[in-house]
């Protein structure tokens, strides 16, 4: 038979062991937060954003992205991107999109 008292450390050491994991996890989960903001606020501004995507199809989509001060919708597919059209990038203000293609908002 084993003892109560090798029972109690086998209870003691399993229980330090998860308390230590769930602190290492911690820390790891702190330090990933702590890198992904410093490389919103260390790193340059970046010259391209994706704005939005449309999927249009089962491998197709559409997507706006913004290139410097230009903002340019383009075709996707498996095979290629193609240029649909690109203007000046302006505020994204309700009725923005109808003002560039001439539609009365």
């Amino acid at each position: 038979m084993t003892s109560t008292a090798a029972i109690d450390i086998d209870w003691i050491r399993m229980g330090t062991s998860m308390v230590l994991v769930l602190l290492l996890l911690a820390v790891l989960f702190w330090v990933l937060r702590r890198v992904k903001a410093m490389q919103h606020l260390g790193g340059q501004q970046r010259k391209m954003q994706l704005l939005e995507t449309l999927s249009v199809g089962p491998r197709q989509k559409i997507a706006l992205i913004r290139v410097g001060t230009r903002e340019v919708l383009i075709g996707v597919s498996p095979s290629q991107f193609t240029a649909l059209a690109n203007w000046e990038a302006t505020a994204h203000l309700p009725g923005a999109l109808e003002d560039i293609t001439g539609a009365a908002s």
